[in-house]
């Protein structure tokens, strides 16, 4: 919505981290995991949260559907496509919320109607209108995108923008679905629109860039810059391919530079450290160390001139203060003297909220990992909350393994799994002890699986340090992320692998009762 007033405009923060930033491969969310991001984004105060496709799934649909009843002060959005199943859908699972939102799109771009849709311009007029017009008989708040926006000839944009304006869109949002335009492309694009498009205006211009070439802020700033008064973003950059804008950029950008944008959000900022952990730990994306605003040395300082610079004044060569995003200086660790009450506070503060009969469970985990560390760290806290909110059936679990390895043997691993209560035992030698662990669980288990990718990342500081594996394996089309955690990085693979296994298992099992129905 353009504003006459010479007053700072607001600009709303719409966050898709749980739609477009879960479609990141191997980002996957349970509906706890959905649930606990979609409070902290509450608490980090975006103005929408778009919680998912609720027509792509009934999984999609009962998160949607969960996060409306019970997350309370964002507007909560659902996409759909312009098809009445998907727009029906998409409301049954809003209505429940205090502030709904439909937000139905379809492709506008010539290689999008003719390819894709194998349509007319006129056909795909008719179905935006149509469905804008279906929606806003359930829903007051709707929003309509073009996708493919910045590769649509701009008369034909504009045409379908003020006929979906005058079917009753309240927010019309302008993608750069593929990370195709340049800054002043999307500038002159909204330009051209606010002229063109009856209506255009009047409404919230939204906008919502891909990072293919690396300009999805870029892009998101140049049209808030020309009038736009939303942004589409998601936390840490996540997303399809290269991802989307990134939240925390896109808001201290603005918070930033008011003098160039002269503008705000509503975006509680302090909030951004905490959720930029949570989202990683629960997606299983770790941040790069020089990401802008939350990497690890967003505000490190190593260069002698750097250093005495800040020592004298922060301002010489930090143009935001760490605390302004919620860092602190202060390192607050648990061991394992810290009792039940001192963990359940410091997750609380971490913005989980963890029931008695979880913090049980919870409990024992932490346990077992500050057994074998001096200090348990924040970051050890959201892996422990993310295994224990993973919610996948172990078909196989774990016993005990046992590893011989040198630089003057060949490695050889002996694994005991258990699976219905019987215990299985094998022994393998492989290329490493990694290998052979695998190898040996292969033998076990008798699953034929393709290892596509495997990944070792220490998730804290020492040498007693929480080792997180990343495992990605494919079966019969099939495709499945696993990951575990410990201070033994031989046992971490272990454990990520046959996660990886069992949600294959728990996958097939899923598909054969659909395809039973």
């Amino acid at each position: 919505m353009t504003m006459k007033s010479s007053e700072p405009r607001r600009i709303r923060i719409f966050d898709t981290t749980l739609r477009d930033g879960e479609q990141s491969p191997g980002a996957s969310l349970n509906h706890d995991q959905k649930l606990t991001i979609a409070h902290q984004l509450a608490a980090l105060q975006v103005d929408v949260i778009e919680a998912g496709f609720p027509h792509s799934s009934p999984e999609d649909f009962a998160s949607v559907s969960l996060i409306a009843k019970e997350v309370k002060g964002p507007i909560i959005a659902g996409l759909a496509r312009a098809m009445r199943p998907d727009l029906e859908s998409c409301w049954q699972a809003v209505q429940y919320a205090e502030k709904p939102r439909i937000h139905t799109f379809i492709g506008t771009s010539n290689i999008h109607i003719e390819k894709r849709l194998r349509k007319t311009k006129p056909a795909v007029l008719k179905m935006a209108v149509e469905a804008v017009k279906f929606a806003r008989e359930r829903c007051e708040d709707v929003e309509f995108s073009a996708e493919d926006a910045m590769r649509t000839d701009r008369e034909f944009l504009a045409e379908i923008v003020a006929a979906t304006i005058e079917a009753g869109a309240t927010t019309i949002n302008i993608p750069d679905t593929v990370g195709y335009a340049m800054p002043w492309e999307m500038a002159e694009t909204i330009e051209y629109l606010k002229e063109k498009a009856p209506g255009f205006k009047e409404v919230w211009i939204s906008v919502h860039c891909h990072n293919d070439l690396g300009l999805a802020v870029a892009n998101s700033l140049a049209a808030v810059k020309a009038g736009a008064s939303q942004v589409e973003c998601t936390v840490n950059g996540l997303g399809e391919r290269a991802g989307n804008a990134a939240l925390e950029e896109v808001v201290m950008a603005i918070r930033t530079r008011p003098d160039l944008f002269h503008c705000y959000t509503g975006v509680a900022t302090r909030e951004i450290i905490k959720t930029s952990r949570m989202v990683s730990a629960l997606t299983g994306f770790p941040v790069q160390p020089n990401k802008a605003v939350v990497g690890a040395n967003a505000f490190a300082h190593e260069a002698g001139i750097h250093q005495h610079g800040v020592i004298m004044d922060r301002q010489t060569y930090e143009i935001m203060r760490p605390e302004d995003i919620g860092l602190s200086e202060s390192l607050l660790t648990l061991g394992p003297r810290s009792g039940r009450h001192g963990l359940a506070q410091r997750l609380h503060e971490l913005g989980y909220e963890v029931s008695p009969e979880m913090l049980d469970d919870i409990y024992q985990r932490f346990l077992a990992v500050a057994d074998r560390k001096k200090q348990v760290y924040d970051e050890d806290l959201a892996l422990i909350m993310r295994e224990a909110s993973s919610q996948v059936v172990e078909t196989w679990h774990l016993v005990s393994m046992q590893i011989v390895a040198g630089s003057a043997v060949r490695p050889t691993a002996t694994v005991t799994l258990e699976r219905k209560g019987r215990k299985r035992e094998a022994a393998a030698v492989g290329n490493g002890p990694v290998d052979a662990v695998y190898n040996a669980i292969n033998r076990i288990v008798r699953e034929k699986v393709t290892l596509d990718d495997y990944s070792v990342r220490s998730v804290t500081m020492g040498t007693d340090a929480l080792g997180e594996a990343t495992v990605r394996v494919r079966r019969n089309g099939e495709e499945a992320v696993g990951r575990a955690a410990s201070t033994d990085v031989i046992e971490a693979s272990a454990k990520a692998y046959l996660n990886a296994i069992n949600r294959l298992l728990v996958k097939e099992r899923r598909n054969e009762a659909q395809r039973g129905m």
